[in-house]
């Protein structure tokens, strides 16, 4: 039997706030309180799982365990072909410098790979996202989601975060970072994992 999440208190499990921005947007429909794990000063558990499925679930039971909500945590990436769909789940890691996290040099390291492998174009690519909703007893539902497009080079748009100036969306002739946010959040993988949330708990 499903639990109701219309109108509760609900915990994102990130401390980033481009992200939070994003889902609280999403999550508008379900009239639900947002916390987010910075907020509530929640720590960031290890990610040590090569799914984007498991390093979700690691953020969403942990999260719950020490908030005592239920709380929602998705793990995301993008997957390019060329590259044996790296970077995966180590969308985020490509990004670390010694001065946090820069996803200009994520951006250039895959188009310097792609360069270096001569890889043809369109160099197709999928952004993916894994959602994990959790509670303090252990109970949790899982919605994924996908996106086709193509890795463009140079970045183009300033909007988003990540890797969007790169992520050109099948059937667009714009990249995820020239787009608006109400746009974006149609289309996205994100949205598309969102769709199967809202369905559960309205059907």
């Amino acid at each position: 039997m499903s639990r109701d999440i219309r109108g509760e208190k609900i915990v994102v499990a990130t401390h980033n706030q481009g992200k939070l921005e994003e889902i609280s947007a999403l999550l508008v429909p379900l009239s639900s309180e947002i916390l987010s794990a910075k907020e509530l000063q929640l720590s960031e558990p290890e990610e040590t799982e090569d799914t984007f499925v498991g390093n979700a679930r690691i953020k969403a039971h942990a999260a719950a365990k020490a908030s005592g909500l239920p709380v929602l945590s998705d793990d995301s990436g993008i997957e390019i072909d060329a590259l044996d769909g790296a970077p995966g789940v180590y969308t985020a890691d490509w990004a670390e410098t010694s001065r946090g996290r820069d996803f200009n040099v994520a951006m250039r390291k895959v188009h310097e790979m792609l360069e270096g492998k001569d890889a043809p174009h369109p160099r197709i690519a999928q952004f993916c996202c894994t959602i994990v909703l959790a509670w303090p007893d252990d109970y949790e539902v899982i919605f994924e989601g996908k996106v086709e497009g193509k890795v463009v080079w140079p970045m183009r748009g300033k909007r988003g975060h990540g890797y969007d100036p790169i992520f050109q969306p099948k059937g667009y002739s714009i990249t995820f970072g020239e787009m608006n946010r109400w746009e974006k959040n149609k289309i996205s993988h994100r949205a598309k994992a969102f769709e199967k949330l809202f369905r559960y708990f309205t059907a």
